[in-house]
């Protein structure tokens, strides 16, 4: 365990169904002190709008929001220009499709991607071709090679991590291969930015979409990385304050990056939460919480292998796979697991993950969950395991 329940106020509560497992950092995570207290002062001690505002408190406001910019930036090997803020990845993702693809442009996805990497390209009504999976969940890039030979699409949008399968998508041979075909590369950051190092550098993305509540960060804010020329060449994608330097009667002048494309009030104090959460990232060490919450995963597939009745999805190895595990129980509704598991405070996510494609593909309506975060433990996997045994005694699966 590299990150104890004393940093996470949540972890200390007592709670009447127990102590509390948290296994649904996927979904989001929890919050420690640090990151609480930094947006606690934020309000109390230097809340202020930005960017106009000539008195000192303004000017600490706006310094600490541009402040966590910087941070996010060092974090992801780019420069301030081309670290935008959104409201999610979500809202990240549907920046670049609202502003770079047109109707019949050809986007290239995967069969493993989160709704909010598929709705965004059939919105601006882009013709989407897909790469499959194989039975271990692992993309088939042979075919990649195929679509990108003979559809050129424009774009090729990927999970780094799939939050259903917890596969780990090569990015960098996957970029190789987009940009030789000539398109670009999207990825969708959500399940990897808290778990892994990411380098725009030695990724060579050209957008990386990524949200600071999955990683120990507030809700309200995602980023978007661009590469700065792309970022350049791209119009805005919704009007307002602050995304212009001049307005007129019949026609506007746009800000310089990246607040061309933040209109409105920011998300101040969420900014500086973000930028907390990457500090308390950063004092851990990001390789230590890759092999922290490998060893986890792999001793969850290592018990979950000897629970009857249950098929899990996904890599067979940990070393290729995020920090989750998604499985189902024959005869028994991925709800109900979830609720029993609940009943004692083991928190973990059912349902179709937003990923509803792939849940076809895999032959099943639903599954059930468990993510692992800092905090959590060989005891919590134990705790969790356990009642994965009550589950069976319950729903008299035999």
């Amino acid at each position: 365990m590299i990150g104890t329940a004393l940093d996470f106020p949540i972890l200390r509560e007592e709670f009447d169904e127990g102590p509390l497992v948290y296994l649904d950092s996927a979904a989001t995570s929890q919050k420690p002190a640090e990151v609480l207290e930094a947006m606690d002062r934020a309000y109390r001690t230097r809340h202020a709008s930005i960017h106009r505002g000539v008195y000192p408190l303004a000017a600490r406001s706006t310094d600490d929001f541009e402040g966590a910019r910087e941070i996010v930036a060092r974090w992801i090997g780019a420069s301030t220009k081309e670290v935008v803020f959104t409201g999610n990845a979500s809202g990240a993702i549907n920046l670049v499709a609202r502003t770079l693809v047109q109707p019949g442009d050809h986007v290239l996805l995967t069969e493993m991607e989160h709704h909010s990497n598929i709705v965004p390209w059939q919105l601006v009504g882009a013709q989407v071709d897909y790469v499959p999976v194989d039975d271990d969940g692992v993309l088939e890039l042979d075919t990649l090679d195929e679509l990108l030979a003979s559809k050129r699409p424009k774009l090729v949008a990927v999970a780094h991590v799939s939050n259903v399968l917890g596969t780990i998508n090569p990015i960098a041979e996957i970029a190789k291969r987009a940009h030789a075909a000539g398109a670009l590369l999207l990825v969708d950051g959500a399940q990897a930015a808290p778990h892994m190092r990411i380098d725009m550098g030695e990724l060579d993305a050209d957008f990386y979409a990524f949200t600071a509540h999955k990683m120990y960060g507030p809700t309200g804010i995602g980023v978007l990385y661009g590469r700065r020329e792309l970022l350049e060449e791209l119009p805005p994608f919704i009007g307002g304050g602050h995304m212009i330097s001049r307005v007129d009667w019949h026609e506007s002048r746009w800000n310089e990056l990246p607040w061309k494309f933040e209109a409105g009030t920011s998300p101040i104090v969420e900014a500086i939460g973000l930028g907390a959460a990457i500090r308390f990232l950063d004092s851990i060490g990001i390789d230590a919480i890759r092999e922290h919450e490998a060893q986890l995963t792999s001793y969850a597939l290592e018990r979950l292998n000897e629970v009857s009745g249950l098929t899990t999805y996904g890599p067979p190895a940990a070393e290729q796979r995020g920090s989750l595990v998604s499985f189902a129980f024959d005869g028994a509704h991925p709800h109900d697991v979830a609720e029993i598991l609940g009943a004692s405070n083991i928190c973990v996510r059912a349902g179709h993950h937003c990923a509803q494609p792939l849940m076809r593909k895999l032959g099943v309506a639903a599954t059930t969950r468990a993510s692992f975060a800092v905090h959590n433990t060989r005891e919590d996997v134990d705790s969790f395991v356990d009642g994965l045994a009550r589950v069976r005694e319950v729903l008299k699966l035999g």
